[in-house]
């Protein structure tokens, strides 16, 4: 036999479930759709080896999630020590001489030269000339990739 106590934990139950599904819902981000982003309109954040610009970060109709952003290094240094990550990337040389390691070797690249980072292949990439390296990151993650 239901008791009224048994309704109220029952009716409880499915309102915190209804108001956990719709704050899930509310916590995704929108999707990028077409879009443009203007090198003078974006905001670079200083680090401890150059600058950092967030140009986008969120799910597309097809990716999980689509990260974009530009990195300026100084001469010298490391954006960061080798390391892998189930996501794939791509990055296009602007401007300076970098060496970036790829498949087990570093390899030097200059502007207009492009990075493929395989999934959970080593890799690293350092500014091997006497300026500021700039570089742009295309970054993804598909439904294959947890």
């Amino acid at each position: 036999m239901l008791t009224k106590r048994d309704l109220a934990v029952a009716l409880g139950a499915a309102a915190l479930t209804v108001a956990a599904v719709a704050a899930a819902q509310e916590a995704k981000p929108a999707l990028i759709g077409p879009s443009v982003w203007r090198w003078e309109d974006l905001k670079p954040h200083d680090t401890d080896v150059g600058t950092y610009a967030q140009v986008a970060r969120g799910p597309t109709a097809t990716l999980d999630e689509l990260e974009l952003h530009v990195t300026t290094l100084k001469p010298g240094t490391s954006s960061h020590p080798p390391h892998t990550h189930p996501n794939e990337e791509l990055v296009i040389i602007r401007e300076g001489q970098v060496e970036t390691l790829s498949g087990g070797v570093w390899k030097t690249v200059g502007p207009g030269g492009v990075i493929f980072n395989a999934s959970n292949s080593p890799h690293a990439l350092r500014n091997v000339g006497t300026t500021n390296a700039v570089y742009h990151v295309i970054n993804w993650k598909s439904g294959k990739v947890g």
